[in-house]
């Protein structure tokens, strides 16, 4: 099993880095890699969602994934599933508030689990399992900026661009 875990405290509170997180239609318009997603449940984010989004790669490819909601506790954690070609993922959202000099801030971490589900799946751990996790963790920071970007005031957001 390999695991890449990444944290940055964002200038927001839980609540509002939770909806972003957890409105999944959205998701394309402050993700800058998602071209879309498509919803495979109908209803609110709960256990057992499931959805299907499209990325684009470093390459400029696209790749698709299937994720499917194991937990979500509002506002600090949200755990997801993700099936590969022999490991299974798992990413956990978590948030934390930090409070200082009285100003909302939310510690964000990201963790991914690969849980090998087939024997090649140990073998391709071991030959790329340090590739992939520098590329994991490269996507876990961009998608944690493009949250912190995303909480931002609109008057922040305009005096930072």
């Amino acid at each position: 099993m390999s695991t890449v875990s990444v944290t940055q405290i964002i200038e927001a509170p839980a609540d509002q880095l939770w909806r972003l997180l957890v409105e999944l239609p959205d998701r394309a318009d402050w993700l800058s890699t998602v071209r879309a997603v498509e919803l495979l449940t109908p209803g609110r984010l709960a256990p057992g969602t499931a959805w299907r989004e499209t990325r684009t790669q470093p390459d400029g490819a696209a790749h698709t994934e299937e994720f499917v909601v194991v937990e979500a506790v509002p506002f600090r954690r949200l755990v997801l599933s993700s099936p590969g070609i022999g490991v299974d993922y798992r990413t956990t959202w978590t948030l934390r508030a930090v409070r200082r000099c009285g100003r909302a801030r939310t510690a964000v971490s990201v963790r991914q689990e690969a849980l090998p589900t087939a024997p090649y799946g140990r073998v391709l751990a071991l030959l790329l399992g340090g590739l992939a996790a520098r590329a994991v963790e490269g996507a876990f920071r961009r998608d944690l900026c493009d949250l912190a970007r995303a909480a931002r005031p609109p008057a922040a957001a305009a005096a930072a661009a």
